[in-house]
């Protein structure tokens, strides 16, 4: 059951790199972000290759690192599907899986974390996340 919203951010697509072309078109993406994270105010970076499937859908991995105000961290892995939009924008749905030693993240150790993400064609990015109970 999807439970409260955990999250938000809004950030930048830092860096668009093609990685693969061979078999199907692969694309590495860096996001710089900030953000509330269970109410902490937070800087992100996160990095996720995406491929375009025969289909034309979306799927991606990801990896990122989030850091509070006070200096608390986590890390996280994900996937997600999604779609292109008009112009090169793009839209994903999907789940995280955290890790964090900080008191004030250590609860995102044992739950899934599922996510809306999407990027404008001029590298804007939102998202909003909530705990799956």
């Amino acid at each position: 059951m999807l439970g409260e919203q955990i999250g938000e951010e809004t950030g930048k697509v830092q860096v668009r790199r093609v990685i693969s072309v061979d078999g199907g078109t692969k694309v590495e993406v860096t996001v710089q972000s900030t953000g509330k994270l269970l109410g902490i105010e937070t800087r992100g970076n996160v990095t996720y290759i995406a491929g375009v499937r025969p289909d034309g859908s979306l799927y991606g991995e990801a990896q990122g690192l989030i850091t509070g105000k006070g200096g608390e961290q986590a890390t996280f892995k994900g996937a997600g599907a999604g779609k292109l939009l008009e112009g090169g924008a793009v839209s994903y749905r999907g789940a995280l899986y955290y890790h964090s030693d900080s008191p004030n993240f250590r609860r995102l150790n044992a739950i899934a974390v599922v996510y809306e993400y999407s990027a404008d064609a001029e590298g804007n990015t939102k998202s909003k996340a909530w705990e799956w109970r």
